[in-house]
């Protein structure tokens, strides 16, 4: 798996993340929309069936997922095993995206930079759940450093330990459950039960890979020479700060490093959510901190990558 996992991080660094209709996220996730569609038809009210669906749409998608990934790079691996890691390493390099959320993030830097402010809320929206017509600059700038550090563990990390532990087919079922409670996972009048076996599968699947890239970004700290002392003792005090078990691990070693207040209150869809702020202000937000945040991702991503492939030919 060495050997797939370097060539995957070459391929995305060179290439980036292809945005095509034969990207297999993309099929997943039109396979997805079927099965929404089609339980939305249903017109099930009760909460125990609507979460046995959720929870067999869940199930199915990411056994099948597996199971044709396996199919395909086994019997690729039977004609010629270097073709078969050929095919793993062009298949794992679409389940990681560190360049696609550097671009993305960046584009958001750029229209900061611009004083462009709507272009900077557009472009922030493309990567945010939350509501961001009238967030102000140093809160895109917040929500923009926010994003990059809780998707370097499922973005990057979480999928480079499920692709060494299993190979192409269990980093494409990890993303497949990553993508269902993107797409399901919300406590709204629709989704609250029919999502709720998804949501809670994605907090299992990224429990300790969460953990692990909070880590992998405190060495990224020393390494990035931000203040790893405060990421590790921004860690330890408020890596609980957020209802995902996971979500405040990364976010809140970052918020350390780069002397950030991070979390607090947003809205999604008109709402208003209440969430306990992240990390002290030790510095005011500035489009620079856009690109600490992709520094620390870059290096935590490659470090993890030289661990892995270390790891991998230890003990082959």
């Amino acid at each position: 798996m060495a050997l797939v996992i370097a060539a995957a991080f070459i391929l995305d660094s060179i290439i980036g993340d292809p945005q095509n209709p034969l990207h297999p996220m993309r099929i997943i996730g039109g396979g997805i929309a079927i099965g929404i569609r089609l339980y939305k038809k249903t017109g099930i009210k009760k909460p125990a069936a609507q979460f046995i669906i959720g929870a067999a749409l869940t199930l199915i998608t990411a056994g099948m997922a597996y199971t044709i990934t396996k199919l395909i790079t086994w019997n690729i691996h039977q004609i010629n095993n270097w073709a078969g890691l050929a095919a793993e390493a062009i298949i794992s390099y679409f389940l990681i995206a560190p360049k696609a959320l550097k671009k993305e993030s960046m584009k958001v830097y750029r229209a900061i930079n611009d004083t462009n402010i709507e272009e900077a809320r557009k472009k922030l929206s493309y990567i945010v759940g939350r509501d961001t017509q009238n967030l102000s600059i140093p809160d895109i700038i917040k929500a923009t450093v926010e994003t990059i550090a809780e998707n370097l563990s499922d973005a990057v990390i979480a999928p480079l330990i499920y692709i060494s532990i299993g190979g192409a087919p269990l980093g494409i079922a990890y993303k497949a459950i990553n993508t269902l409670d993107s797409m399901i996972g919300y406590k709204n009048e629709d989704y609250q039960y029919f999502g709720k076996f998804a949501a809670r599968l994605d907090d299992a699947v990224n429990y300790i890979p969460s953990r692990i890239s909070a880590i992998l970004m405190i060495i990224a700290s020393a390494i990035t020479g931000n203040d790893a002392k405060a990421a590790v003792r921004i860690f330890k005090r408020d890596r609980k700060n957020h209802k995902s078990p996971n979500s405040a691990q990364t976010e809140s070693v970052c918020a350390g490093a780069l002397g950030l207040r991070l979390g607090g209150d947003s809205t999604y869809k008109g709402t208003l959510v209440k969430k306990p702020t992240i990390g002290d202000e030790k510095h005011p937000p500035a489009p620079n901190h856009i690109i600490a945040a992709n520094h620390l991702m870059y290096a935590a991503t490659i470090t993890a990558v030289i661990i892995i492939c270390t790891l991998q030919i230890a003990i082959s």
